[in-house]
């Protein structure tokens, strides 16, 4: 499904829901309930891939595009592999969950 979403692998960092704060004057985010357990928030104004949230959880999948500069976060793993595409291969020495 990821890979649906945004064409490619989708790069996120967890984060507590209690620690993320969402300042939308212009009311461009929009949420998309993607099933009945999560859903996905992307900017209504271009479309920009946001958060994906699994509503059962007390943390929210951050996109890591979204962040403006640079965050000192580093991957620590890589899931859904066996999705992957033919087309690139992971060869960063990282765990990998199918």
């Amino acid at each position: 499904m990821c890979r649906k979403q945004s064409g490619h692998c989708f790069a996120s960092t967890d984060v507590p829901k209690t620690a993320v704060t969402v300042q939308d004057a212009a009311g461009a985010l929009v949420w998309y309930a993607s099933s009945e357990t999560i859903r996905r928030g992307f900017c209504g104004t271009c479309g920009s891939t946001l958060f994906w949230e699994p509503l059962h959880r007390d943390w929210i999948a951050v996109a890591m595009g979204a962040f403006d500069g640079p965050t000192g976060t580093r991957a620590d793993k890589h899931i859904f592999v066996g999705e992957q595409g033919d087309y690139y291969m992971i060869a960063d020495g990282l765990p990998q969950r199918r």
